[in-house]
């Protein structure tokens, strides 16, 4: 059942009221008869550009960066980070990203 937004008596525009979960104008309190299950409100808040968050897709580098030569594409330039991927008594294994174009690789040592 949908409900209607605006008052059959003046045009105003209707209000939810939570105690009958009815819907009551909000200029002279006439409420239609039928209930209402669930109601669903939206609010869309216009912000000043001073209240603008600024929202980056720009990946934050916290890995380490070693000189080590991309195979794709040749740059001199990579993160690195390590893991024990082998049994213990053997060395780490090292992955690599390339920080120009994220190709990654690993280097078993």
């Amino acid at each position: 059942m949908k409900a209607d937004l605006f008052c059959l008596k003046c045009g105003s525009i209707m209000l939810f009221d939570r105690d009958s979960k009815k819907m009551k104008c909000g200029n002279c309190g006439y409420n239609p008869r039928k209930k209402i299950g669930s109601v669903v409100f939206k609010n869309k808040i216009e912000l000043s550009k001073d209240q603008e968050i600024e929202v980056q897709s720009k990946k934050v580098e916290t890995l380490p960066k070693v000189k080590e030569e991309c195979s794709k594409c040749g740059f001199n330039s990579a993160y690195y980070w390590t893991l024990q991927t082998r049994s213990s008594d053997e060395s780490e294994t090292r992955f690599f990203e390339c920080s120009k174009c994220g190709h990654r690789w690993r280097s078993n040592d």
